[in-house]
């Protein structure tokens, strides 16, 4: 392929990003599914524009890249929307202790079902296994809850970014201590690398805010992404939680007033960090989009969509998906109590799922992602068979369960929407379905769907 074919291409995959977002924002459906299938539509046409694909394992180095600047990108993101006040203690409070729960009886029960399916599995490689596929996408979650209510819309906002900070915590503690000898030299590790972290990171956090505003040169955005992912990167060198430096710069940058009294309030000027922190914010979404668009369209380049037609798959996707709704219902009943409908069915799975799975050893490289020499068994904890399929299953299924759960809720047009991800043509079959799911919408919220069509009835008069 020619330099200007592929720069035409790259323009291409970001055009096309920002139309599925805007598809998705009228729509409901997910973005990430489109460049998922925009990827996989690549994979079937590279040999006609000549493309090579062939080399997986280069693909793949890409993928874990791309993947580990996102994820520096989406804490960042996450942290930056975190906002430390009084009146928001208790749905802060009620978010994070729903999140928590729902975490870890997801990833317990569905480690439980994988040891079922996988002879292979012993509990610890099936809990391994089940944290990413037990963390919620704040990426799709906060684009996604615009036109909730206020309230419902901050409890998802700070729930989805509590399940991927404290997800991909859990993963790494577990990755990383995989081969303790006992409970106890675990936990002394984690609080010893904790401590160590919480230190570093609340020094480091500090010294870049002030420093943030005495910076007068015009280019000092992407200086302060470099510095940290230089900080991160140095940080998993020694194997400390480097994302806890990520998540402390984003939280003191955005609640300067909270972490910044006394004496040291002197050390910051709102007026000159206001201007700077909304930029730095627009550029860190900027570059997430962009992170999140290659991301989500090479892996749908890797996907094998054989994998889909395989029964078995399908059975235990459709186990863990239950699973992950059962355990999500006990904790907002337990915790929310009332109101807990559409909360419950916005739980979608994507980036960091992908990521984490990638992530996981493989025998090529040690417990703090050191890349080794040679094949080392005591070093791989995949579990044989384990279809990749089962990812695309829970992206694909839980993203369309939360997008129709958004439109019956704000009384939509089911049947417009579903025809598009259904497919334009006039099948009788997706017809009955989507009259079922209409005559539920009315049944269940009749409010809704007089509201939605007085709407309808209103903007058609005025265009008259």
């Amino acid at each position: 392929m020619s330099t200007y074919a592929f720069i035409i291409g790259v323009s291409a995959i970001i055009i096309l990003s920002f139309l599925f977002n805007l598809v998705a924002r009228k729509t409901n459906v997910p973005s990430v599914l489109m460049l998922i299938a925009l990827g996989v539509g690549i994979q079937y046409l590279a040999p006609y524009i000549g493309l090579g694909l062939e080399e997986d394992h280069r693909l793949m180095n890409q993928l874990k890249i791309l993947g580990n600047v996102g994820l520096i990108l989406i804490v960042l993101e996450a942290a930056l929307d975190l906002e430390l006040k009084r009146e928001k203690i208790g749905i802060i409070v009620r978010s994070f202790m729903v999140a928590t729960i729902a975490l870890a009886g997801s990833s317990f029960l569905i480690a439980f079902v994988l040891t079922q399916f996988f002879s292979d599995a012993s509990f610890f490689k099936a809990l391994v296994y089940a944290v990413p596929l037990s963390i919620m996408s704040s990426a799709i979650i906060i684009p996604s809850v615009g036109r909730l209510s206020k309230e419902k819309r901050e409890f998802m906002i700070y729930e989805s970014t509590f399940s991927d900070i404290l997800g991909i915590m859990f993963f790494y503690f577990l990755i990383q201590n995989a081969a303790a000898e006992n409970a106890g030299a675990v936990i002394i590790d984690i609080g010893k690398n904790i401590g160590l972290t919480l230190v570093i990171s609340i020094v480091a956090s500090y010294g870049l805010v002030v420093l943030f505003q005495k910076i007068t040169s015009q280019v000092k955005l992407f200086l302060i992404i470099a510095v940290l992912m230089c900080l991160y990167a140095i940080g998993k060198s020694f194997h400390l939680s480097a994302l806890i430096i990520i998540l402390m710069f984003g939280l003191i940058l955005n609640n300067t007033g909270v972490f910044f009294r006394g004496p040291m309030k002197r050390l910051t000027n709102k007026e000159k960090l206001k201007p700077i922190f909304h930029d730095f914010h627009v550029l860190t979404l900027e570059s997430a989009f962009l992170t999140r668009t290659f991301f989500f369209v090479l892996f749908g380049i890797t996907i094998h969509l054989a994998s889909l037609v395989d029964v078995r798959t399908a059975v235990i996707s459709c186990i863990i998906i239950g699973s992950l709704y059962l355990v999500r219902w006990f904790c907002l009943l337990l915790i929310v109590r009332k109101q807990i409908i559409p909360q419950l069915y916005i739980a979608p799975r994507g980036l960091i799922t992908i990521l984490l799975f990638y992530a996981i050893p493989d025998g090529w490289m040690d417990f703090h992602g050191e890349v080794l020499t040679s094949y080392e068994s005591s070093y791989d904890l995949t579990i044989g068979n384990f279809e990749s399929g089962i990812l695309l299953f829970t992206i694909l299924i839980t993203s369309l369960i939360m997008m129709v759960s958004l439109v019956l809720d704000r009384g939509g047009k089911v049947r417009d929407v579903l025809k598009i991800t259904l497919g334009n043509n006039s099948d009788s079959n997706h017809d009955s379905i989507i009259d079922d799911i209409e005559e539920y919408q009315v049944v269940i919220n009749p409010q809704n769907s007089s509201k939605g069509d007085e709407k309808a009835n209103n903007s058609e008069s005025k265009e008259e």
